[in-house]
């Protein structure tokens, strides 16, 4: 009796060890393996720019009300060293401006389908969160050409306006639309342009050709 049961233990730890050896050589499921290859073609931190591309005409029409603030004068391409310190600065300049800033259409506004204005009066749309954003980083001490005005399709389709920071942990995304500072992967958003790092003054494609006619109009 005391035999059978070892020699049955014995034929099922084989038993064991075969089916172990098994799942190792067999193909993956198809599942398992989509899930492997999702798993290792993960999107890339930063951005790839594309050609040159067309600028915004309110970008353009910016400039020449402003143009202390436009230009590409020390643009060198680079990536902002991102800490918690900086990192916290961010979230405090996008949370401030977001709450104290109040939405309105450039057509409610100034009668105007587009302008690309300071919202200096406390109302403005996208573009508007955005370029302010941008000047009080710069004032901050933020290299300019880390932060780039950037054209997206958002979650319905419509023309939309982000504030682009390039870091080395990834391009970051600040959005009057959402509180949470996101990886620009993150936000679900279709990226079609935004500033050129070496020279904010041309703009870049970011693979959306279907750029929209204008930004901030819902």
């Amino acid at each position: 009796m005391k035999k059978r049961l070892e020699r049955a233990l014995l034929a099922a730890g084989q038993a064991v060890v075969a089916a172990a050896f098994a799942a190792v050589l067999a193909p993956a499921e198809p599942a398992q393996a989509e899930k492997t290859v999702a798993m290792l073609s993960s999107f890339a931190a930063n951005m790839a720019p594309g050609a040159q591309t067309s600028v915004p005409m309110g970008y353009f029409q910016f400039c020449t009300e402003h143009p202390a603030d436009c230009g590409s004068a020390g643009s060198t391409g680079g990536k902002v060293a991102l800490t918690e310190a900086n990192f916290a600065q961010l979230r405090t300049v996008n949370d401030e401006i977001n709450g104290r800033i109040q939405p309105l259409t450039d057509l409610e506004h100034y009668g105007e389908i587009e302008r690309w204005t300071y919202p200096d009066d406390g109302f403005g749309d996208c573009e508007d969160y955005v370029l302010l954003k941008r000047r009080t980083l710069v004032e901050l001490g933020w290299p300019a050409d880390t932060l780039l005005v950037t054209v997206v399709r958002d979650h319905k389709g419509d023309g939309h306006a982000v504030l682009t920071v390039v870091t080395d942990r990834g391009d970051l995304v600040l959005d009057n639309q959402e509180a949470a500072i996101l990886l620009w992967h993150e936000t679900g958003y279709r990226f079609v342009k935004r500033q050129a790092q070496q020279n904010t003054d041309s703009w870049v494609s970011l693979g959306d050709v279907l750029a929209p006619l204008s930004v901030g109009r819902n």
